[in-house]
């Protein structure tokens, strides 16, 4: 890849924009991971726990989660600049849900010796790892720094994440529920389909009584999202509900064999504990030019 980086760009995420370790190797990106804090201790999100071990201790303990520390960050530059880059793409899951994106900013601005570029995607886990994937696409295709730069930030309105959970339970406890109205949830068994409005806040995108039936309008909205374009991104992704997904994946690859990229897997463990065991979600980003 470096034989195009002329500019010597680096590409850098943070751990809840959920794109998967071997396409992050195969670019070789940087990850800024998050933090889960435990009674007994922190943890680095993906690093040193996994999803699974979140929804087998969520019975006991609900964690917390934090940003990563400013010493992090830092490593994470200090690295990216040892290694040779001079400019760096960051993209950051929403400044509506967390408060990394202006973190990076702070430490960006005191930072010396590197160019960084702060994309707020101003959406969460892989609707925002979309455009880190295809930061790393443009630059292995020879685009410029500042021809990334207005690519994405065209980019940023065309990818959408559909997610449903089992309960709201820990979107209501973590202080993210948005505009979903968690009133109505448990007494009805009503399922809210949820993404990220415009200002990258969750909101209601539909309301499905039962399990079942809210699994089928996620593939139902997403599969609309991505009528009548002839390129997009397509990704399936489920916390703590394997027994479920892999239909949904055969559903969707069958019925959008146009994807360029397919990502699938378990959301990320500070994900998980924000949306607890039983997420299923579909994450689309429309590639055509306008």
């Amino acid at each position: 890849m470096t034989h195009v980086n002329k500019e010597r760009i680096a590409v850098l995420f943070d751990s809840c924009c959920d794109v998967p370790k071997h396409i992050a190797e195969q670019y070789h990106m940087y990850v800024l991971p998050l933090k889960i804090v435990y009674k007994d201790g922190e943890y680095l999100d993906g690093v040193d726990i996994t999803p699974q071990e979140v929804y087998d201790r969520l019975k006991t303990e609900i964690p917390s989660t934090s940003l990563p520390g400013g010493e992090i960050f830092t490593q994470v530059l200090d690295q990216i600049k040892a290694d040779g880059y001079e400019k760096v793409i960051a993209i950051t899951l929403s400044s509506g849900l967390s408060g990394t994106n202006n973190m990076l900013h702070l430490i960006a601005s005191d930072y010396e010796g590197l160019e960084i570029f702060i994309l707020d995607t101003k959406n969460i886990a892989i609707a925002a790892g979309f455009h880190a994937i295809q930061a790393a696409r443009y630059l292995e295709q020879g685009y410029s720094f500042i021809q990334i730069q207005e690519q994405l930030l065209k980019d940023v309105n065309k990818s959408k994440v559909f997610f449903v959970v089992e309960t709201l339970e820990y979107l209501q406890k973590g202080g993210r529920i948005g505009l979903v109205a968690s009133l109505f949830g448990n007494a009805l068994n009503l399922k809210p389909v949820i993404s990220c409005n415009e200002e990258g806040v969750y909101y209601t995108v539909a309301k499905v009584r039962g399990r079942k039936q809210s699994i089928s309008r996620v593939m139902e909205l997403a599969l609309k999202y991505a009528e009548s374009h002839q390129k997009i991104n397509l990704a399936v992704c489920h916390g703590g509900a394997p027994d479920v997904v892999g239909e949904v994946e055969a559903y969707m690859k069958e019925h959008l064999p146009n994807h360029e990229v397919f990502v699938h897997g378990q959301i990320s463990p500070v994900l998980g504990v924000h949306t607890g065991p039983g997420l299923i979600g579909i994450g689309i980003e429309i590639l055509d030019e306008d």
